[in-house]
């Protein structure tokens, strides 16, 4: 079974903390797709995931470019997984296939947004009754992750 979080986004926004999430995964060799909701958020991330820091990028990829299986991250609103990857986000109210074969699932979720919190948590219970271990994150007024449940 797979390791199921829940970061509910209080203190900042999607695009402030998505590229360091992936970046963290990154460093511990795992590869990662990003689901969206929408393709309109994707496009706004995927040219964000190439400026988020002035002395980085995030190497990342679409299916319109043609290199899916080498990616280190895939950007979709779909629940494919081209690229092998061991951890998939969730943003936007995406539903992800099942996340059995993954080492991590990740939900990100906007707390000001009543739809996107009572999205989480149908898929909290989705999950656990899966038979998933989640823990549910929430941040901090200074925009530290608390462990909640």
């Amino acid at each position: 079974m797979a390791e199921i979080l829940f970061y509910h986004l209080t203190e900042r926004t999607l695009e402030e903390t998505l590229p360091g999430l992936v970046e963290k995964s990154l460093e511990r060799g795992w590869k990662v797709v990003v689901q969206g909701g929408v393709e309109e958020r994707l496009e706004a991330l995927d040219a964000h995931l190439w400026t988020w820091r002035d002395d980085s990028f995030l190497p990342h990829g679409r299916r319109r470019d043609g290199t899916e299986a080498m990616q280190p991250v895939f950007l979709t609103t779909e629940d494919d997984n081209p690229n092998g990857a061991n951890v998939r986000f969730m943003v936007d109210g995406a539903e992800p296939p099942d996340l059995s074969d993954y080492l991590r699932g990740i939900y990100l979720f906007d707390g000001h947004n009543a739809g996107a919190v009572e999205h989480a948590r149908t898929r909290w219970k989705a999950e656990k009754e899966a038979g998933h271990d989640v823990t549910y994150w929430q941040q901090s007024p200074q925009g530290r992750w608390e462990k909640k449940a």
